[in-house]
């Protein structure tokens, strides 16, 4: 029995060895055909050959590194151009390049961002599309109000950026109130002399369509006068509310809240509106202190770690906040400075005469000893046992030029008002000790670096007239000597030179900057007295060396404008902002359409007679007849104070005369 189970287990153990065996060679043939189809650019059966090979080796690093590194280039290579099919506007290849990505990582967060951004991207296209239509149909503002949305989603999308141009070029009114019917605009002519206020807007609700509602508080029968002519519905609702210190809510497409103008009214009426800003460009909390500024707003969250803001405040602020971060959220302006820098050095050196030795060394030759000499050997000194040194004279006529130039020729870009730096040269160390006091003081070193060589600082200014002012400032140093301390620490002796100016250049001028020059002049010379002091001839008894060395820094810089800022349109660089109390918007102050005024009025000339409106009757008269549509007006008696005394709205063209105006009634007598 325990031979059987030996033999058991030694046969499954061989088999298990088999099938490792196995395994691992089916593992390399797979990992090798990876590699083969990666090579013939067949990224995605590649992989899942690798995904084979690791099924079959689960430990081996070898296959999992070369299925992730594939894995990782292929999805940066598919989403490199999904991203520029996306741009060029391509969505179709985009989208299916970022399933591939998918296909192959399904947690790659950068593809789905852009397949959200895909969709993104055809919701933002059939929104223009949408408001293009109703700019066909002259449907202005809805027009507007879809752009509006699209670019405060995508404020680079330059094909509704264009079209919004378009529509405000277009359009021959600002937008309404929003969620109000067209009827807000419609043209009326109304004169009212101390009428009740309930009443005044009676009238306006009969010939605009419009709903009016008035809170408990307002005093509906206190006296208003208003006199308009060729004006609109939104003009007399405006001034009306403005000069009876009221205030109005847009309930819904028809229907206006009339409530007073105080604060305890206003915090529970006025609708509040939360806007979030995302900024391209400026800085959150420059952008905060303008809206705080400007707006008043108090309720304002920076973000500084997404650039963000948060505004919470009325509509019409939020409007006025949108301008305004419009106008700073601009790209900052850019230059390219190309700047070149030469370093011109001449060197003359002459060496001229004749260099005679200066000195002569006699010595005997021989000790009695041979290794000390003595008193008593000099005694024995003669001719022959004194040595005399090797006298050499030698003949120098040299002289040698040299030229070397130093070229730089940097380029960078810059932003507006912001310094840039350019150095070349070397960092050399200086070396400081420092002593404790006291007794048992110690020293300690420490070491800091000295630039030496040429040092370029420039900071330009960019104006709206596409020039650069550049603020210039060169230094060029170089290491003189060395000086070593009596504590052995090293000093050096730098030699600089420096020139700071202000330069304003256009667009691509070129400006040299030169004279920074250094002249050296050297003479050296050494003579046998006397005889070296004779007048041409001395040039045989002595020698001279000359060195003159010129060296002159050049440099040269030209500004290229990368970028500038545009000046904002006139209807964007100057609009209305209410009063100091309200945010309140203006009417639309253009000359409208003349409206006819009723009969017995004198018409303006030339236009078209259109038949008046009905008057409403006073408190406790007969009411009116109210004529038809396109029939002439009944005939009315004189209206009395504090009726209107003349309301109209335009109706179908007639050419029917108008009859000779008739004379004023009377007020009553009081």
């Amino acid at each position: 029995m325990a031979r059987t189970s030996h033999r058991k287990l030694k046969t499954t153990a061989m088999a298990t060895l088999v099938a490792l065996a196995l395994a691992g060679c089916a593992g390399e043939m797979a990992y090798r055909d990876g590699r083969t189809l990666v090579e013939q650019n067949k990224p995605e059966e590649g992989l899942a050959k690798f995904q084979e090979a690791i099924t079959q080796a689960p430990n081996n690093a070898q296959f999992r590194s070369a299925y992730l590194l594939t894995r990782d280039r292929t999805a940066v290579r598919y989403l490199d151009q999904a991203e520029r099919d996306l741009a060029d506007g391509r969505r179709a290849p985009a989208q299916q390049a970022y399933q591939r990505v998918l296909a192959i990582d399904p947690m790659n967060e950068r593809a789905r961002a852009g397949l959200r951004a895909v969709e993104t991207a055809e919701r933002l296209e059939k929104m223009v599309a949408s408001a293009g239509e109703l700019a066909a149909k002259k449907d202005y503002d809805g027009a507007r109000q879809k752009l509006n949305a699209v670019l405060a989603e995508k404020p680079a999308y330059e094909e509704a950026r264009l079209m919004l141009r378009d529509v405000n070029d277009k359009s021959a009114q600002p937008t309404a109130e929003a969620g109000l019917s067209k009827a807000f605009k419609q043209p009326i002519s109304i004169e009212f002399r101390d009428a009740p206020l309930k009443q005044v807007f009676e009238i306006i609700a009969r010939r605009s369509g419009l709903n009016f509602v008035f809170d408990k508080d307002v005093k509906t029968d206190q006296k208003a006068s208003i006199f308009l002519k060729n004006s609109t519905v939104e003009a007399a609702v405006y001034y009306l509310l403005m000069t009876n210190q009221l205030e109005q809510q847009v309930l819904d497409g028809n229907t206006i809240l009339i409530y007073p103008n105080v604060a305890a009214k206003l915090k529970e009426y006025q609708e509040m509106v939360v806007k979030t800003f995302f900024l391209a460009n400026a800085e959150a909390k420059s952008v905060a202190n303008t809206l705080k500024t400007i707006l008043k707003s108090r309720d304002v969250v920076v973000d500084e770690k997404l650039n963000l803001l948060i505004v919470r405040d009325n509509a019409e602020a939020i409007r006025l906040a949108e301008r305004l971060v419009a106008l700073q959220d601009v790209a900052e302006p850019e230059v390219m400075l190309e700047v070149e820098i030469l370093e011109v050095k001449r060197t003359r050196l002459m060496e001229l005469g004749v260099a005679w030795p200066t000195s002569v060394t006699l010595g005997p030759l021989i000790s009695s000893g041979g290794t000390v000499l003595t008193i008593n050997d000099l005694n024995h000194l003669n001719q022959r046992s004194i040595g005399v040194s090797a006298l050499n004279v030698t003949g120098k006529a040299n002289k040698t030029d040299g030229d070397s130039n130093l070229l730089a020729n940097p380029r960078i870009r810059v932003r507006n008002k912001e310094k840039a730096k350019i150095l070349i040269g070397d960092k050399v160390p200086v070396i400081t000790t420092t002593i404790s006091p006291g007794t048992g003081g110690f020293a300690s070193e420490s070491v800091s670096y000295v630039d030496v060589g040429l040092t370029l600082n420039a900071e330009p200014t960019i104006y709206l007239n596409n020039e650069v002012a550049i603020r210039v400032s060169l230094e060029v140093s170089n290491l003189v000597s060395q000086v070593e301390t009596k504590s052995g620490t090293k000093a050096y002796q730098i030699g600089t030179r420096q020139a700071s100016t202000m330069l304003q250049l256009k667009d691509g001028e070129n400006q040299v900057l030169a004279g920074l020059i250094n002249n050296e002049d050297r003479s050296n010379g050494s003579k046998v007295p006397l005889f070296g002091d004779v007048p041409i001839l001395g040039r045989l008894f002595g020698s001279t060396t000359d060195d003159k060395q010129k060296t002159e820094i050049v440099l040269s810089i030209t500004p290229h404008l990368i970028r500038n800022v545009q000046r904002p349109e006139a209807a964007n660089a100057e609009f209305s902002a209410g009063t100091e109390g309200n945010f309140r918007r203006r009417p639309d102050p253009a000359v409208r359409t003349p409206v006819a005024l009723p009969l017995g009025a004198p018409s303006a000339p030339a236009a078209p007679v259109v038949p008046a409106a009905p008057q409403l009757p006073a408190q406790g008269a007969q009411p009116m007849a109210i004529p038809a549509p396109g029939q002439p007006p009944v005939a009315q008696p004189a209206a009395p104070a504090g009726v209107p005394l003349s309301t109209s709205q335009p109706g179908p063209a007639s050419s029917v005369a108008q009859p000779e105006p008739a004379a004023p009634a009377q007020p009553p007598a009081k």
